[in-house]
């Protein structure tokens, strides 16, 4: 089978998956219409794309035109966008953008010494699901020097927009890693919002570790 066919099959498995999981669950948040907190913002970062790439799928483990794959462990986030009053959100613009497995971004201004990975994609873009699902392969991102004396733990910046919401930069990390602990960004959030940034690890299925996060937006009215 092809790469793009088995990636395609990959995706739409698992999103029926995602959908007949989460469905009953949202419907049932949504019509208790309890309150949810905010996912945090974060600042977006000086490494945000000069120039969006051509391949911004799911898959940032392989680009396409290329028969690498990228290096490092893959992983999938399973996500979901909702309101703060549980609705689950359709058609949000879910994009992330990370370091690659040694911690070097695909970027001109990245002066970190690492090397660039040529078959990590670097950025991706999807639409949530009628559910608000959305899923992302990519691979354990690497940390990296700040400065001199902080070095930022693995984390996937986010960046939610929709029409009907606020838009949301934040970022996503890891749930124990030691770096956590000493990062000045994540340091800065109180405890309840740092859990609210933490993605969620789940049993690990085959080769692949799986995380899921919850991305909570303000509405605009």
């Amino acid at each position: 089978m092809k790469n793009e066919a088995r990636r395609g099959l990959l995706k739409n498995g698992f999103l029926v998956g995602l959908g007949s999981f989460f469905g009953v669950t949202f419907k049932r948040l949504a019509m208790a219409k309890s309150a949810f907190k905010a996912t945090p913002a974060e600042v977006e970062g000086p490494f945000y794309p000069v120039k969006l790439p051509r391949d911004q799928d799911y898959d940032l483990t392989h680009i396409t035109g290329r028969t690498g794959v990228a290096q490092g462990s893959s992983i999938l986030i399973a996500g979901r966008v909702m309101d703060t009053e549980g609705w689950a959100i359709e058609g949000a613009r879910v994009e992330i953008w990370q370091a690659n497995a040694a911690g070097r971004y695909l970027h001109p201004k990245d002066a970190n010494p690492a090397k660039i990975d040529p078959d990590f994609q670097g950025f991706a873009a999807v639409l949530t699901d009628v559910s608000g699902a959305f899923l992302f392969k990519t691979v354990f991102p690497g940390a990296y020097p700040a400065s001199l004396s902080w070095v930022r733990p693995p984390h996937i910046h986010f960046k939610i927009t929709h029409k009907r919401y606020a838009t949301l930069i934040t970022q996503m990390y890891f749930p124990d890693h030691p770096l956590n602990a000493d990062d000045l960004l994540l340091g800065a959030k109180s405890p309840e919002e740092q859990a609210l940034m933490i993605a969620r690890k789940e049993a690990s299925s085959g080769t692949l570790t799986k995380y899921k996060h919850t991305i909570v937006l303000e509405n605009r009215w």
